[in-house]
């Protein structure tokens, strides 16, 4: 059997800094034939996109797929809702999960796997203010910390 691979096209980094992730779902994408061509050049937005389970399936909002400049005229609508494909067993699992109070489904990236257009969806729940910015000054933290050591590793070689 072929050795499958891997090639990440679009990634929603606002999503990891808006919500703490607990949970991480790899689902199928049900497009048309010129979207996965838009997907395949890159011309994919998952900023503003979210996921819903409805008549236990699941539905992605938001996802903006650029029409493909080379297909025919009758273009679909850029923003219209997707149907992922999950698992049975994972599905049963989701909708007892977003039941709950708070949690969301968020599109973290899309990636081909093999010739399939994939999304990967996380169980999320959204961070408070406070929670954002302790995030930032970790962050902050982090890279003082990276330059400091970078400082000495420099002056040791001298």
């Amino acid at each position: 059997m072929a050795a499958q691979y891997y090639k990440k096209i679009a990634d929603n980094r606002q999503a990891r800094f808006d919500y703490n992730i607990l949970d991480t779902y790899k689902a199928g994408l049900i497009l048309k034939g010129s979207e996965v061509k838009s997907i395949r050049l890159g011309q994919v937005n998952l900023k503003d996109s979210f996921g819903r389970v409805e008549y236990a399936e699941v539905w992605i909002y938001g996802m903006h797929i650029t029409p493909y400049s080379a297909a025919d005229k009758t273009q679909n609508e850029p923003s219209r809702p997707r149907k992922a494909l999950l698992k049975k067993r994972e599905l049963v699992k989701l909708i007892g999960k977003v039941a709950e109070k708070g949690l969301t489904l968020v599109p973290l990236k899309i990636f081909f796997d093999g010739n399939w257009a994939k999304v990967e969806l996380a169980l999320a729940k959204a961070k408070k203010k406070y929670e954002k910015r302790d995030t930032l000054r970790q962050r902050e933290a982090k890279r003082e910390i990276e330059r400091a050591f970078k400082g000495q590793a420099d002056g040791n070689k001298k």
